[in-house]
């Protein structure tokens, strides 16, 4: 049992209504444990590419929300399509827009990718490790999840090194 509730803002880097990415975020927030609250952030396709000028007026509403939402939550849980041997632009624009202002800095962050073979998508999820390394981000997991008969059973296991890795006294 946990002696705080921990929260876990789950992104999916593909902007696809049916991804397979989604379908693991959405299985990972269906099977959190009492305790643990993981909520998906879909605002990646309102994000504006990244420019700072936009905000010499004041933030913009949905960069805050990003923003607040990764300061409010304990860990994330990123779900990364690998393209074109890399990660989405959109998942790298909001990274982009993180940078800066330091809700990522050292932020514990779980990656993996939904994939049709387990062989595929880790050309992406090391190019979203070599990114979030710009923040020092702790990352857990890195490897992609097949789909297939073991795909709800890897979710949930990630999702619980995620948890238990959430737990542990950081020093602070």
């Amino acid at each position: 049992m946990l002696a705080r509730a921990v929260r876990i803002l789950a992104i999916c880097g593909s902007l696809q209504q049916k991804s397979s990415n989604l379908t693991l975020l959405q299985h990972a927030a269906r099977v959190a444990p009492s305790g643990v609250e993981v909520v998906i952030f879909d605002g990646l396709r309102l994000l504006p590419p990244f420019n700072p000028d936009l905000e010499l007026d004041g933030e913009l509403e949905i960069v805050a929300e990003l923003r607040r939402a990764v300061r409010e939550s304990a860990a994330l849980l990123l779900a990364c399509p690998e393209y074109g041997h890399s990660l989405p632009g959109s998942l790298k624009n909001a990274i982009d827009w993180l940078i800066g202002t330091g809700e990522l800095e050292r932020k514990l962050v779980a990656t993996t990718a939904a994939v049709p073979a387990v062989e595929r998508g880790r050309r992406g999820l090391r190019a979203l490790a070599d990114t979030l390394g710009a923040v020092s981000a702790r990352i857990v997991g890195g490897e992609p999840i097949a789909r297939g008969p073991n795909f709800e059973r890897d979710v949930e296991a990630l999702l619980n090194q995620l948890i238990a890795a959430a737990e542990l006294p950081t020093g602070m």
